[in-house]
Formats: structure tokens, C-alpha cells, sequence
């Protein structure tokens, strides 16, 4: 049954992890009976008096109810999360959408991530038992994000980080060469992931399957408004499809044949039906 009702959530603890962004931990209230998440899923987090919105788990809750969140200050809601002290009573709802695939054991993947973009990837990230590689792009070094786990992550995996400027003001890398040499290397991924800015996704997934990897070995994880997190307010909607509840994760051909049944893409675009 569809719950519509926060449930109480506490918050313990945040600190700064890039430019207007804090990495948040909460505690869901009581503690036991947590629904199982599956990393890429989505949660609803109210502010009381201010208002409901979605963001992305950075680590799954814990038998104790425990999370976390990596959240960028961008208006009135998150201004007011931002004020907060520990121990503040909020409100949660989730989880929501649909989340990651699973990998396969040893399976070889490859993780592109742009920004904030990092957050919905981390859990595939610890819960990958295969051969990772990880290109992460951000603006300049003080809006990457994430810097704690990406210094444990570099103990157990390759991790490739692009800069649009140094400190210098001068390009350092770019993520779609990185890939470039990814998918023509000898150890080419089985299968791609990625979040980050639109744009960059749709490139992403665009060289790849300019390298013969299948579309449906491609998944993007797509943000849009979610409002209610059931698809019952349509602020979501990709095609026909309700983000919050059929994404926020897609194949890139499922998210081209929605494109297609909507008029937004010719068909003739699309790749070959998956096997």
C-alpha cells in the first residue's frame, strides 16, 4: 500500500563535501522494518513548514535506520535543511523508483559521472564485486563531491577524474576521451552506467554505442521534478513513462523508444531492439 504520510527521520550529522553541498546522515524513525533499497533509488524528504523534495541515496539505511545523502544548496528547501542542527526532527518517504541493475559477480563495468552526478552511483560502487572503472568529471576542484569515498574507492578500483578548469583556469582531461580509451582498450566494459548533466549522459551513451556496446548495456539515471515519488502528480514524465516510478534509472534504448512513441525523436534514430 501506497503511504503518502512522512515517516519521523532525525537528522545526525552533516559536513561540507563541495562547493554548497553538505553530506547529510539521517536516522529513520523507528528504528527496524526498513524497506529494502536498491542503489539509484530515490527518497522524499520533508523540511516541516517548508515543503517535500526528492534526492538520492549516498549510502543504503542500515538495520538502525541510518542513511546518507549528498545534497547541493540550490533554493528555498535545502537553504532551510542547510540551518538545521543535529538532532532536527524531518520527514521521509521512500524508497522510490526503480534503481541499478545488479552486476553480475566479476562483471566488468564501466562508471561515468558528472558533478553531484556521483551521489546515485556510490552504492553500485560499493556493492560491485567486479572489475570497476570510474570517470568522474566535475567543474574544478571545489565543486567535486564525494571526496571521502573516492579516497577509499582508489584502493580498489581505477578512478579517472576530469576537470573542466584547475586552479589555474586551465582544462584538465576531458571525460569523453577518457572513455574513448575505455571502450577501445583491451579490457572494454560489459556494461556502462552514468549520471551526471543531461548532455553529457546522452553523449556518453551515444559513443558508446558508436562502439558497438548495445544500448541496452547502457543505463542513464534521468532527474526530473518528482513531486509525489508515485507517479500520481505527472510532474515526471519522460514519454509515456513516470520517472519516479519507472526510472529514475534507464536503458538508453528504452529511454530513446520513449522518446520515439512521444514524437520527440524519429524512429528511424533508434537502436536495434535489444537481444
Amino acid at each position: 500500500m501506497i503511504s503518502l504520510t512522512p515517516r519521523p527521520m532525525r537528522l545526525l550529522e552533516a559536513y561540507a563535501d563541495g562547493e554548497a553541498a553538505r553530506h547529510f546522515t539521517f536516522a529513520i524513525e523507528p528504528r527496524g522494518d526498513q524497506s529494502l533499497v536498491a542503489p539509484g533509488q530515490f527518497f522524499m524528504l520533508t523540511v516541516p513548514g517548508v515543503g517535500e523534495a526528492a534526492f538520492t541515496y549516498v549510502s543504503q539505511p542500515d538495520a538502525a535506520g541510518r542513511f546518507s545523502a549528498l545534497i547541493r544548496q540550490t533554493g528555498t528547501l535545502t537553504a532551510a535543511l542547510f540551518a538545521l542542527a543535529p538532532g532536527a526532527v524531518l520527514g521521509y518517504r521512500g524508497p522510490f523508483g526503480r534503481g541499478w541493475p545488479s552486476p553480475g559477480f566479476g562483471e566488468r563495468l564501466l562508471l561515468v559521472a558528472g558533478g553531484c552526478g556521483l551521489a546515485p552511483l556510490a552504492g553500485l560502487i560499493d556493492g560491485a564485486a567486479g572489475d570497476v572503472q570510474l570517470i568522474y568529471a566535475a567543474r574544478s576542484r571545489a565543486y567535486q563531491v564525494l571526496a571521502r569515498e573516492r579516497t577509499r574507492w582508489r584502493q580498489r578500483l581505477t578512478l579517472i577524474e576530469t576537470l573542466d578548469q584547475d586552479d589555474d583556469g586551465v582544462e584538465q582531461g576531458n571525460p569523453l576521451d577518457a572513455l574513448q580509451l575505455a571502450l577501445t582498450s583491451d579490457t572494454a566494459p560489459a556494461r556502462v552506467f552514468c549520471c551526471g548533466p543531461e548532455a553529457l549522459m546522452l553523449a556518453v551513451a551515444r559513443r558508446c554505442v558508436d562502439h558497438h556496446l548495445p544500448a541496452s548495456r547502457v543505463w542513464l539515471s534521468l532527474e526530473r521534478r518528482m513531486h509525489c515519488g508515485v507517479g500520481l502528480c505527472g510532474h515526471c514524465y519522460i514519454g509515456s513513462s513516470y520517472a519516479c516510478v519507472d526510472g529514475p534509472t534507464y536503458r538508453y534504448d528504452e529511454y530513446l523508444r520513449l522518446l520515439a512513441a512521444s514524437g520527440q525523436v524519429a524512429a528511424g534514430c533508434l537502436p536495434p531492439q535489444p537481444c
